[in-house]
């Protein structure tokens, strides 16, 4: 098996992995990544960035046109880390700005607009263009990579998912009331599946995988015999 991984990792293979928020997406993609010998990218991180830096600068969220004359001004990048994919714009890392709850409350709007879109999809295509990824976000096997070897919806319950994104912010030192996040987490569903221009989504030959009463551990396992099974 181990020969036939790694073949297909010469030939450029794409996992596509997508899900709302908390689903599981981030920590599970990676760990996928880790134990098939593909390079992991977090779509979102680069979104993420732009709402950031926007959000630093002053910039209009909702002015589409000010929000391309960002982009095409800032050098994006991502950088793997060991598990982490550290995130700069120009000479600065904006790592751990990128997570706060202001860039988190306003990413989607950022995300909707069909300018910023275009520029994020031509860039995590020439990412992945250079090796075989697994790839996790929202539109990842609906509009980045159709043609995506293998393709994971995630989903879990509101409950679910808001446990874990607490736990996640609570590890970091940050305290929150589990309802209000609830209506966050709810509010950024609406909001992703909504929009207009590739909105969340369960590709037609997706594969669905319910990660409410599942480990990480077997999130991962799940895929990866999913994968296997494709190869062998």
């Amino acid at each position: 098996m181990k020969n036939t991984l790694e073949k297909h990792a010469q030939d450029h293979q794409i996992i596509a992995i997508d899900g709302p928020a908390g689903s599981g997406k981030s920590t599970t993609a990676r760990l996928v990544a880790q134990k098939l010998g593909f390079t992991y990218l977090d779509t979102g991180a680069l979104y993420r960035a732009v709402t950031c830096v926007a959000i630093e600068k002053g910039v209009d969220l909702a002015d589409e046109q000010a929000l391309d004359v960002l982009i095409k001004a800032t050098d994006f990048e991502l950088r793997a880390d060991g598990e982490l994919t550290r995130v700069w714009a120009d000479a600065n890392e904006i790592t751990e700005a990128i997570r706060s709850r202001e860039v988190t409350s306003n990413v989607s709007l950022v995300s909707k607009h069909a300018t910023v879109r275009q520029a994020m999809v031509s860039l995590q295509r020439d990412i992945a263009s250079t090796g075989s990824f697994v790839v996790e976000g929202r539109d990842i096997g609906t509009v980045v990579f159709p043609n995506a070897v293998l393709k994971i919806f995630l989903i879990a319950s509101v409950e679910a998912r808001t446990g874990r994104r607490m736990l996640e912010l609570q590890q970091k030192g940050v305290s929150v009331e589990f309802e209000k996040l609830r209506e966050e987490i709810v509010a950024r569903d609406e909001k992703d599946s909504g929009r207009a221009i590739a909105p969340l989504k369960k590709a037609d030959d997706a594969i669905e995988l319910d990660t409410t009463a599942l480990t990480i551990d077997q999130q991962v396992e799940a895929i990866v015999q999913k994968y296997q099974a494709l190869v062998i």
